[in-house]
């Protein structure tokens, strides 16, 4: 048997596995994503990746509609996807679904999401596992329920996390793994060899990143036996190329704003001939690093950024343009 799938989803994530399950042979009823949206200064109307892909001709055959619901309760909503007589639905990063939409195919509705259920439960999964740290990331497949990532899971895959992961380099390599655990659980389900199971183990949040989630701190807030160092490292590499970790450049006088996409651990322990360090002091020889004092007295070398209203360029590139940053602090 080969179920009638209507696939939903948003960003680059929800392509692959789509792309993947036409590559299969899957049968495509419809395709559901959201608005397109306005944005930037000429509030310019923005697709979702997943209808660009829908757009370039890359479905088979002609007629498979797609829907942009405002509402997913809305009932001329209900009534079109009820009339694509779907056994099963896929959800790959999209939104949050009323009970209405996720009980109507006979097969149920399944999401991919990008970790080891029950970690990491929430908007950031991937993200989040790299900034706290974790050894091992993967994609899991489970049966949506009235909450938010606590369904009884399909499948699951694990891939490790190597020690400079970005959430660049891990978001990559869980969209692959993640389209094919996508048309395994498919086949799976097709065949009746999966058999639903409850989650299991430890629950962690994962929750939507913030402003503030990437702002660096330099001043000690709170207790760890870990180097700031090597906090502030991951948290760059978790949000680095995007949204990226930013700090604030201060003289007194002038201020300047920064992305920070690359840093490196210079020091883990605290400065033993500084011991009146400030958190955020700079070192530099002004031509080839900007080393930062955290509050605990390890060290950070900024190593790739961004000041605001230029492009991201090398420290050694923005040093050439940047005299004299001795005189400033991270704030």
């Amino acid at each position: 048997m080969r179920p009638r799938i209507v696939y939903m989803g948003t960003p680059e994530f929800a392509v692959a596995p789509l792309k993947r399950l036409i590559e299969e042979g899957f049968d495509i009823a419809g395709v559901v994503t959201v608005p397109d949206k306005p944005s930037g200064r000429g509030l310019k109307m923005n697709e979702s990746d997943v209808k660009k892909f829908y757009l370039s001709g890359s479905l088979p055959g002609a007629g498979i509609p797609l829907l942009q619901p405002v509402s997913l309760r809305d009932p001329r909503f209900l009534e079109e996807l009820e009339a694509l007589r779907a056994d099963l639905f896929i959800v790959v990063a999209f939104r949050m679904l009323p009970e209405a939409v996720w009980r109507m195919p006979k097969m149920g509705t399944f999401n991919l999401h990008g970790s080891l259920l029950p970690k990491y439960r929430g908007a950031a999964p991937i993200n989040w596992a790299i900034i706290r740290g974790e050894q091992e990331s993967g994609v899991t497949t489970f049966l949506i329920d009235e909450n938010i990532d606590t369904g009884n899971i399909l499948m699951q895959r694990r891939c490790p996390i190597t020690g400079r992961e970005t959430i660049g380099t891990l978001y990559e390599k869980l969209m692959h793994l993640g389209a094919e655990l996508v048309t395994e659980t498919v086949k799976g389900l097709a065949e009746g060899k999966i058999q639903p199971k409850p989650q299991q183990g430890d629950t962690t949040q994962a929750p939507k990143l913030t402003k503030e989630t990437g702002k660096i701190q330099w001043v000690c807030r709170e207790q760890s036996t870990e180097s700031m160092a090597v906090s502030i490292d991951r948290l760059v590499r978790g949000l680095s190329p995007y949204p990226a970790a930013t700090a604030t450049l201060s003289n007194g006088e002038k201020q300047f704003d920064l992305k920070v996409f690359g840093v490196s651990v210079v020091r883990e322990q605290p400065l033993p001939d500084a011991p009146d360090y400030e958190p955020g002091q700079i070192r530099s020889d002004n031509k080839t690093y900007v080393h930062a004092v955290c509050g605990d007295g390890s060290v950070l070398s900024i190593d790739d950024l961004q000041i605001a209203g230029k492009r991201r360029m090398p420290v050694k590139e923005f040093l050439m343009g940047f005299r004299n940053i001795e005189t400033y602090k991270f704030i």
